[in-house]
């Protein structure tokens, strides 16, 4: 009986490892692929779409391939909260369109042209279509649009971190309404607390114009129009001022909030840096702005062991917590 039993778990062990070798090591693999962990097998990743009700996000992928290929793995597939994005919204599956055997099989079923640039579908738990295929448009908003329409087609929320990463990547579109402004105020920690919560705001900055506390407002004028940015700010008894050549940045005073908490520990991005030390000093929970791997290093924090990384660079800083 009790061999039995011990063949058993063995067996579920067996499987258990056997189905985590189905993912790629994201710390070791092809540029290609970015720093997604990718799962290689269709019909375990529809089993697992089925299983976990979440959509397959597949990239059919030259694996090594050319410069677009690579280029698409380290500047679409490597931003951090693309990657949570990725893992922990989908189903991730990479097809190599320069293979035989398995990935020939789906890149057949799909109708997709062997070694070629880079190509995303996002299909259900059937390998059906969500929303159109992702082609020759090899940008980071192309990919995120497809993946916010398909989780809504799906009838899914949001999360707070995947929108964040889509403000952060509006600041790269050329020609997006990207604007900026100064308010004076009493107390510039108060400045950054209360603008930061406002909807478009995208990053504040510390700093002093003549003898003046002023906080810099960089923000998304689709999203918020300056009338009313000013209007809000007034109410808070805080006044536009004009110029931008003679402010001086007082990086020592920026994010007051999160220089006297544990998220001071964590790589952030700018737009999750003003709203979570907005939330902070407003003393609302921050922790909606965080990604899942995020909250689980929050958990683990140690202030004796842990480095200052809020205020490194976030692609650096990420990679190197991610390491250890």
């Amino acid at each position: 009986m009790k061999s039995k039993m011990f063949l058993f778990v063995l067996t579920i062990i067996y499987s258990q490892f056997s189905f985590a070798q189905k993912r790629t090591n994201s710390l070791d693999q092809d540029v290609e692929l970015g720093k997604v962990s990718w799962y290689r097998d269709y019909n375990a990743a529809i089993r697992l779409s089925e299983k976990e009700n979440k959509p397959v996000l597949i990239l059919f992928q030259e694996v090594p391939g050319c410069s677009t290929c690579r280029n698409y793995g380290h500047n679409v597939l490597s931003h951090p909260l693309m990657t949570e994005a990725i893992e922990n919204e989908f189903i991730p599956l990479a097809i190599f369109n320069n293979k035989g055997g398995k990935d020939l099989e789906i890149l057949k079923k799909y109708k997709e042209p062997a070694w070629s640039n880079p190509v995303v579908r996002i299909v259900n738990s059937n390998g059906e279509n969500i929303v159109n295929r992702v082609a020759s448009d090899y940008s980071a908003n192309r990919l995120y649009s497809a993946m916010i329409m398909s989780l809504e087609k799906q009838g899914k929320s949001i999360p707070s971190y995947l929108k964040i990463l889509g403000q952060e990547l509006s600041t790269t579109i050329k020609n997006h309404n990207i604007q900026e402004t100064h308010f004076k105020m009493y107390c510039f920690w108060t400045g950054e607390k209360e603008l930061g919560s406002q909807e478009g705001v995208l990053a504040t900055k510390t700093g002093f114009m003549g003898n003046a506390e002023v906080v810099r407002v960089i923000y998304d004028g689709d999203a918020i129009d300056k009338t009313k940015l000013e209007k809000f700010a007034q109410a808070n008894k805080m006044l536009p001022i004009e110029g931008k050549n003679d402010f001086e940045w007082s990086s020592n005073d920026e994010d007051y909030f999160i220089q006297h908490s544990y998220y001071k520990y964590l790589p952030l991005s700018e737009v999750q840096k003003t709203k979570i030390n907005s939330a902070l000093g407003l003393k609302e929970s921050p922790l909606e702005y965080l990604s899942p791997r995020q909250r689980s290093w929050l958990k683990k924090l140690d202030a004796a062991k842990n480095e200052v990384l809020y205020n490194q660079d976030f692609f650096e800083s990420w990679d190197r917590l991610g390491k250890n």
